[in-house]
C-alpha cells in the first residue's frame, strides 16, 4: 500500500471504530500537535493531549473566503498545527477542496492563499470546457442528476475551475495537514426523520457518521449487493464533490428558477451547440464506418432545428412559472399549484415525445436535465447498504437501491456530527460560523439534536441581548463533554 493511495477493500464496513488509515494518521498527527502545544507553552502528557476539530459552516462564497481568512489567522497565531480535523459544510468545502490541491498546504498557507485569491479574481470557466465536462458526467455515470448540472453551471462560476482530481488522489497519508472531512446529508433520512441522515466523506471512507456504516471513499457511488461491491463506478472528482456538498443555496422554487435561467443561457448559444453536434456526428460516422443502419441526425436538418425550438420553448415555459408576473395575481394558491402541475405534465409529455424522435448530444443531455428538474433529482447514487444482512443499521437504510445526497446546510449548517463520533474522541470543537442569519442557530441546533440522541455536548446558554449583538466568540463547556468555541463571523467587534 502506497502512502498516498489507501488500499481498497470492496466491502461495506459496519462497526463503531475508525478505519486503520485514519487511526495511523491520528497517531502521527497527535505527535506533531503535542510539539505545537509545547511551542505555545501548553505542556500536557500524551494521554491528556486534546483532539481539536475545526468546523467551517456553510455560506457560499462568503464561507469559502471566510474559512480561508480564518485559517491564515490561525496559522499566524501558531494554532493551525494544533488542529487534528478540518470539517466543512457547503461553501466551506469549496475552500477545503482548493487547499488540499496543494500537498502540505498548511506549511505554505500564505502562498496558497494568494494562488486561490488570484484564481477567484480571474476569468471563469469557458462555455466549451463546461459543455465538455457536462458530457463526461452524462456518459460516465449510471445516475445523472441535478448535482452534475449544478457542478458545471453554478459551482464553476464561484470556484473558477474544473477540478478533476479525486479525493483519494489529493490525500497523502503522510500529510502535515489536518484530516479533511466533507459532509452532506441523506435526503431520505432527513425526510423520514429515521436512521442517520449525517453522511461524511474523508480521503479514506464515505458513510453514515452516527450509524457507523462505511465504504472506501474510492467506492462511493459504486453498486453494492449484500455488502460487497458488484459494479464499479469511477471515483467522483472534486468538482462533483463540491457540488454535492453545496447543492442548495435557497428554497426549491428559487433554485429551480436559477437552474431554468442557467439552462436557457447555456443552451441559447445555438451556433456552438450546432458545432458540437456536427463534431459528434463526425465521430459517430467514423465509429460506424462499414456498419449499416448506424447514423446520427443531421444537426442542420429541419427536424433537429424543430426539436431545439421545442426544448427551448419548454425552458421558457417552466421559467415563466417561477416568474410571479406570469401568473395572474388573482389566482388562488390552489390555482397556481394546478398551473405548475399542468406545466409539469406538458413538459414530461414533450420530453417523452422528443426522446423517441431524436438521439444526439447535447439534446439528450438537455432532455435529461429537464427531466431531473421536473422530478427534482439531486445527488443520486447507488446505496451501498442495499440488501445488507443483519440489523446493524436502521432498516430504512437497507431498502432502496439508490440514495439521494444533498447540502447538509438544509439540516444543520455546520458539520458537528462528523466530529462528534465517539471514536474520534474530540475534546475541543472550534466552530467558525459564516451564516448571514441567526449567528447562534448552528450551535443551538447541535445542542438540541445531541440532547435528543444522548450525544455528549455542553449546555448552550446565550444572553438574550447577544442575539442582535453577538460577541466575537463564546465558550461552552461542561463535565465529560467536548468544549465548544463558537465564533460568529458577524459580531460587534468586527462589524461595529
Amino acid at each position: 500500500m502506497s502512502a498516498s493511495k489507501p488500499q481498497e477493500s470492496g466491502k461495506v464496513r459496519i462497526e463503531p471504530s475508525l478505519n486503520n488509515n485514519e487511526e495511523e494518521f491520528v497517531a502521527r498527527r497527535r505527535n506533531s500537535v503535542q510539539q505545537s502545544l509545547t511551542k505555545l507553552q501548553i505542556e500536557c502528557i500524551e494521554d491528556e493531549m486534546p483532539n481539536i476539530a475545526l468546523l467551517g459552516s456553510g455560506g457560499g462564497e462568503r464561507a469559502m473566503v471566510g474559512l480561508l481568512g480564518s485559517l491564515v489567522q490561525l496559522q499566524k497565531a501558531d494554532l493551525l498545527d494544533c488542529v487534528l480535523y478540518l470539517s466543512g459544510v457547503s461553501g466551506s468545502t469549496w475552500c477545503m477542496a482548493s487547499l488540499y490541491q496543494e500537498p502540505d498546504w498548511s506549511t505554505k498557507l500564505e502562498a496558497v492563499k494568494d494562488k486561490i485569491i488570484q484564481r477567484l479574481s480571474g476569468p471563469g470557466v469557458s462555455w466549451g470546457d463546461s459543455l465538455a465536462k457536462l458530457k463526461k458526467y452524462y456518459y460516465g455515470k449510471d445516475f445523472f442528476s441535478l448535482t452534475d448540472i449544478w457542478a458545471v453551471m453554478v459551482v464553476t462560476t464561484f470556484v473558477k475551475e474544473i477540478d478533476e482530481h479525486t479525493l483519494t488522489e489529493q490525500w497523502n497519508q503522510q500529510s502535515k495537514d489536518p484530516l479533511p472531512i466533507y459532509t452532506v446529508i441523506d435526503k431520505q433520512g432527513k425526510q423520514l426523520n429515521e436512521g442517520d441522515p449525517w453522511f461524511e466523506i474523508t480521503p479514506h471512507e464515505a458513510g453514515y457518521s452516527l450509524a457507523g456504516a462505511f465504504v472506501d471513499a474510492s467506492n462511493f457511488g459504486s453498486q453494492f449487493h449484500k455488502g460487497s461491491k458488484k459494479n464499479k463506478q469511477d471515483e467522483f472528482d472534486m468538482l462533483y464533490l463540491q457540488a454535492l456538498c453545496a447543492s442548495a443555496l435557497a428554497d426549491e422554487d428559487e433554485i429551480k428558477k436559477v437552474l431554468w435561467q442557467k439552462i436557457k443561457d447555456f443552451f441559447q448559444q445555438k451556433e456552438k451547440i450546432l458545432e458540437e453536434m456536427k463534431k459528434e456526428k463526425q465521430e459517430s460516422r467514423e465509429e460506424a464506418a462499414g456498419l449499416e443502419g448506424l447514423s446520427q441526425p443531421d444537426p442542420y436538418s429541419p427536424d433537429t432545428d424543430e426539436c431545439y425550438r421545442e426544448l427551448m420553448d419548454l425552458v421558457d415555459m417552466n421559467l415563466s412559472v417561477f416568474n410571479e408576473s406570469s401568473l395572474e395575481s388573482s389566482l388562488s394558491i390552489e390555482e397556481k399549484e394546478e398551473e405548475k402541475l399542468n406545466v409539469k405534465r406538458h413538459t414530461m409529455d414533450v420530453i417523452n415525445n422528443l426522446s423517441e424522435r431524436i438521439h444526439i448530444w447535447p439534446y439528450d443531455a438537455l432532455r435529461s436535465i429537464i427531466e431531473c428538474i421536473i422530478n427534482w433529482i439531486w445527488g443520486r447514487n447507488y446505496n451501498f447498504l442495499h440488501n445488507m444482512p443483519g440489523e446493524a443499521v436502521h432498516s430504512t437504510l437497507l431498502e432502496s437501491e439508490t440514495r439521494d445526497f444533498e447540502d447538509a446546510g438544509l439540516l444543520l449548517n455546520s458539520p458537528y456530527f462528523s466530529v462528534l463520533r465517539k471514536e474520534r474522541n474530540v475534546d475541543l470543537i472550534i466552530s467558525l460560523d459564516f451564516s448571514d442569519g441567526d449567528p447562534f442557530m448552528t450551535v443551538r441546533e447541535a445542542a438540541k439534536t445531541c440532547r435528543e440522541r444522548n450525544i455528549p455536548f455542553p449546555e448552550v446558554n446565550i444572553p438574550s441581548e447577544d442575539s442582535e449583538k453577538p460577541k466575537d466568540f463564546y465558550v461552552f463547556k461542561g463535565q465529560n463533554v467536548p468544549t465548544v468555541i463558537h465564533i460568529p463571523l458577524f459580531n460587534v467587534v468586527n462589524c461595529g
